[in-house]
């Protein structure tokens, strides 16, 4: 694997990447490509939507507007503030049920690691926000969604605080008490983001 010394250099390979596709997984777009450099922060996701790989930017679809309305930033702020990653980089197609996108198969999980190692080592976030199970899966090993948000982690001595995914596929956000972890993850986020310099 290549050692990146700057972002550019890793993005500039990530939009060429057709690791997945030669491996014979149907993708339905290019990477999807973090705008920015400097960021304080690390936001990892699951995998772009149907809009962001057609625009090939991160959280460009409802989903998206839904996280920027929780955090309370704009578009500009909120790209200002996040490195905006994920477990995949490029739209997984639908899901088979017709219900949201196809879950990333693990081998597929496996060939994006490199990009997410790259960009963790070169950016040393001082705050880690994952994005749904799977982000929270791969990155901090928690077992649901419920058990990790509204709570803190340690990822090598990085803060790391799980939020779920803002979709309006799942109907994890109708429980009351799963609305109350989310409020008191998004204060974690913004008491952590108001100390970083």
């Amino acid at each position: 694997m290549t050692r990146y010394r700057s972002l550019a250099s890793l993005k500039r390979d990530q939009r060429g990447c057709r690791l997945c596709v030669e491996a014979g997984y149907p993708l339905e777009s290019l990477p999807v490509i973090a705008p920015g450099e400097g960021q304080r922060a690390y936001l990892f996701g699951q995998a772009p939507g149907i809009v962001e790989g057609e625009e090939r930017r991160p959280w460009r679809g409802r989903a998206g507007k839904t996280l920027r309305r929780w955090l309370e930033l704009d578009e500009d702020e909120f790209y200002a503030t996040f490195y905006c990653a994920s477990v995949t980089r490029c739209y997984p197609g639908h899901a088979p049920s017709g219900r949201g996108d196809r879950t990333p198969t693990p081998e597929e999980q496996r060939l994006c690691e490199r990009w997410r190692d790259a960009e963790l080592r070169l950016l040393r976030p001082k705050l880690i926000v994952t994005v749904g199970g799977l982000a929270a899966r791969r990155l901090l090993g928690v077992a649901s969604v419920t058990e990790s948000v509204g709570r803190r982690y340690d990822f090598d001595g990085v803060l790391a605080i799980p939020l779920p995914h803002p979709s309006g596929a799942s109907s994890w956000l109708n429980v009351p008490a799963n609305r109350e972890r989310v409020a008191t993850a998004v204060r974690m986020i913004k008491d952590a983001l108001d100390t970083l310099e």
